[in-house]
């Protein structure tokens, strides 16, 4: 999923921003009252990322689906690989809803004062009206609307592909655009336990101090708990299911023979270095054909981000339920369109989950703050979905081939 920092740097910023979370919560919980200093740390921290939402996004999904080639030519093995993926992805989403409206991980943080503000009530048309808005680009600009950006960047993805050699003085343009922003997401990203620690503490001070620190804590372990239920559930049994009825193998053993990218994926946290240990596996061990590992691996580690997107779901609703706001049904049909999307089209950015966390909780009103309560034990969480993600787009390369070569014999 992310191409982490060097070792030793990715553990020290990892102690930071725990460091950062339990000082904010010990100086919140101590002083009782916010600090209009601290609380504009945070409240440029949040902005540098709402500000980088824009370009970031865009790029990224612009290049993420250029690089597929011309979408006219994908064929028979293109459409059975964007199918598989999308269904796994939704699916993911649907599971991680579930289970936190089960769970209610968020329901004892007690953070209802924290921040005051109302969710926009609005119905499921609405939500498809707001996919293509009459403003289009001033709901983008100006209102900072995420569906339309979603919308707009994918489709000019998929048309630049089209025009073939005209189309790319626009591609170079948002290859270097993407580059720029990455620059600048590793620049904010940098803060991040300063911008926790603000986040935090303001927080707990307009949460009344100690009694509102043990049940954010409580409430966190909660919401990991939920988390990795997710990951396994989706991991250890719907694609396994998957495995079994449409590739028509074992699951136990194709997962012995994928043992090494897994373990790979989960101690790198980056399914991007782990491709090439995959398409090895697949091949030499699983015995997938090298044609259909070779285009659905690259591909999936491109657009296939299952365990981010069920992540990306939970933690929306959980950082709802902290701040005591009632999401409806249209608000959680947006949540599974925004966090479905952003896997895809916005996959692979490396340190930018951030960025797509702040976009999904953006999509429908929902408080940015919250992200200061959970960055703290994502650095955990993120080895865990990455090796969901690899999980995902090895079972993928044999349920496309077995599609592929079912679809050839009928022919």
């Amino acid at each position: 999923m992310q191409d982490s920092p060097r070792p030793k740097a990715n553990s020290r910023f990892i102690l930071l921003l725990f460091a950062g979370m339990i000082l904010g919560g010990i100086f919140g919980s101590v002083a009782a009252r916010p600090f209009a200093f601290i609380d504009l740390l945070g409240d440029l921290f949040l902005g540098a990322l709402k500000m980088l939402i824009l370009p970031l996004i865009a790029s990224s999904m612009i290049v993420g689906v250029s690089s597929l080639g011309d979408v006219r030519k994908l064929g028979r093995l293109g459409g059975f690989t964007l199918l598989y993926y999308l269904s796994t992805t939704v699916t993911a989403v649907i599971l991680g809803l579930i289970l936190v409206n089960v769970i209610k991980p968020g329901a004892s943080a007690g953070m209802e004062t924290a921040v005051a503000m109302e969710v926009a009530d609005y119905s499921f048309l609405d939500v498809i009206r707001g996919i293509i808005p009459s403003k289009f680009f001033g709901a983008i600009i100006s209102e900072g609307q995420v569906l339309p950006l979603i919308f707009f960047s994918l489709f000019l993805g998929s048309v630049i592909t089209m025009v073939g050699e005209k189309g790319r003085p626009v591609l170079s343009f948002f290859e270097g655009l993407f580059h720029v922003s990455m620059k600048m997401t590793h620049l904010v990203v940098a803060t991040a336990p300063i911008g926790v620690f603000a986040l935090v503490a303001t927080q707990m001070g307009q949460a009344g101090g100690w009694t509102g620190f043990y049940p954010v804590l409580k409430s966190l372990g909660l919401y990991s708990a939920t988390v990795m239920a997710g990951l396994l559930l989706h991991g250890g049994v719907t694609l396994p299911i998957a495995l079994m009825i449409f590739g028509r193998r074992s699951p136990l053993r194709f997962a012995r023979d994928m043992i090494e990218p897994l373990v790979l994926s989960f101690s790198t946290a980056s399914s991007s270095a782990t491709l090439p240990v995959t398409m090895e596996a697949l091949d030499k061990k699983a015995g997938v054909d090298p044609k259909v590992g070779n285009f659905v691996l690259p591909l999936g580690a491109t657009i296939n981000m299952d365990g981010t997107a069920l992540y990306e779901a939970i933690a929306a609703v959980f950082i709802a339920q902290s701040f005591g706001i009632d999401l409806s049904l249209p608000a959680m049909i947006t949540i599974v369109l925004t966090a479905t999307l952003a896997a895809i089209g916005a996959a692979g950015i490396p340190q930018a989950g951030l960025v797509t966390m702040v976009m999904v909780l953006h999509s429908v009103g929902l408080p940015a703050e919250g992200v200061g309560m959970i960055l703290a034990v994502d650095w955990f969480l993120d080895r865990c979905r990455t090796t969901v993600n690899v999980w995902g787009d090895a079972v993928g390369g044999a349920v496309v081939e077995r599609a592929v070569n079912r679809r050839l014999s009928r022919s």
